[in-house]
């Protein structure tokens, strides 16, 4: 039972830890200090729930529905772009970092936002459900066991990420590190929207 979980949470950790759309969506809004544990509980949560259908054999039922992937593959792409070319229109503008009430994002819109980043991405039904999913059915007993261990190397990653960004909140005093940032984070969008529509 420990190898599956100690197995589980390294597994988990190697897809989970990369700056793609939806870390870096939380990287901004984090070091802007915006509905921080609101945004990490979901990008976490919705992390648990593909994993556990995964297992559940959810990645079964998606790999025989081509339709499915290329639906997502087409949304996600399209909301990627969007998002992509509004950073490149906010590093193209000075701004630092400003932690009044009035210029933060409504918690709604952040939600939604994080939201379509996580659901509207194929590449998490194919990493979090298709892999972890079959990756777990291979420990029979112990998948369970596999799968809480990515369970739990998800909320390590989103909450490391979520509370550690203020750790960077003196450099984005500077407008410069904000122009920085949403060209990087501009990059990652197009790149990645770019990259689902060419597949």
């Amino acid at each position: 039972m420990p190898a599956d979980l100690i197995a589980g949470f390294l597994s988990g950790a190697v897809l989970i830890v990369a700056i793609g759309a939806q870390n870096s969506y939380l990287l901004r809004q984090a070091i802007r200090r915006e509905h921080v544990l609101p945004l990490v509980l979901v990008c976490a949560s919705a992390d648990a729930l593909l994993i556990v259908a995964g297992i559940a054999g959810l990645g079964a039922v998606i790999e025989s529905q081509p339709a499915f992937l290329s639906l997502a593959r087409y949304g996600g792409a399209a909301f990627l772009l969007v998002y992509g070319l509004l950073s490149a229109r906010r590093a193209c503008k000075p701004e630092q970092l400003i932690l009044d009430a009035g210029s933060r994002l409504p918690l709604g819109v952040a939600m939604v936002t994080c939201l379509g980043f996580t659901f509207l991405n194929p590449h998490v039904y194919l990493d979090t459900v298709i892999l972890l999913g079959s990756l777990a059915s291979q420990r029979e007993e112990g998948r369970w066991s596999f799968g809480a261990g990515a369970v739990g190397a998800s909320f390590v990653w989103f909450f490391a990420l979520g509370y550690g960004a203020r750790f960077l909140a003196p450099l984005f005093a500077k407008p410069l590190s904000w122009r920085i940032l949403d060209s990087m984070i501009s990059m990652t969008m197009l790149g990645l929207g770019s990259l689902l529509i060419l597949e």
